[in-house]
C-alpha cells in the first residue's frame, strides 16, 4: 500500500469519466521522500526543504504567521546549494492545471534576478528531473569560476 494517496478524484457529474488529479501536497511529499532516499548518492539533497507559506489556515494562525514573516508567493521547495554560478535552486510545485499566481511570478522574477535557478514543476518526474539536472554532473561551485 502506498504511503500517500496516489490520486484525488475531482467531483464530476454521474456517468462522466473522471480524470485523477494529484495534489501539490502529494507531489511535494513524493519529491521529499525521494530526495531523502537519494542522500547517499547526492548528499546535497539533505538540504532540500519546504517553505510552509501556502495552505489554508484560520484567521488567528494566518495573522500569527504573517507577523512572523510569512510572505505569499514564495516557492515551495529550496535547495540552498550553489551550482554553475547559481546561488541555489527554488521549485514551485503546481498540478497539471495549477496556475502560477501574481505573487508567485514576482518571487520567481526576483529570485532569478538575484542569481537563483527557479523552476515550476507540475509532477514528481518534473521535480526529480530538475533536481538531478541541477546536481549533475557533481561539480561544486568554486569562487572565481563561472
Amino acid at each position: 500500500m502506498s504511503r500517500w494517496p496516489r490520486y484525488q478524484l475531482t467531483p464530476t457529474k454521474v456517468g462522466v469519466k473522471v480524470k485523477p488529479v494529484i495534489s501539490e501536497d502529494i507531489i511535494q511529499a513524493q519529491v521529499i521522500a525521494w530526495a531523502n532516499r537519494q542522500v547517499k548518492v547526492y548528499p546535497e539533497l539533505a538540504w532540500l526543504f519546504h517553505v510552509p507559506n501556502g495552505g489554508h489556515r484560520d484567521v488567528a494562525v494566518a495573522g500569527k504567521l504573517k507577523g512572523q514573516g510569512v510572505k505569499p508567493g514564495v516557492p515551495d521547495l529550496c535547495l540552498p546549494v550553489p551550482r554553475f554560478g547559481k546561488h541555489g535552486l527554488w521549485i514551485e510545485m503546481k498540478t497539471q492545471d495549477g496556475q502560477v499566481r501574481k505573487p508567485q511570478k514576482a518571487w520567481i522574477v526576483f529570485l532569478r534576478e538575484a542569481g537563483y535557478q527557479v523552476e515550476v514543476c507540475r509532477s514528481f518526474d518534473d521535480a526529480r528531473a530538475v533536481l538531478l539536472s541541477y546536481l549533475d554532473p557533481k561539480v561544486t561551485f568554486s569562487s572565481g569560476v563561472i
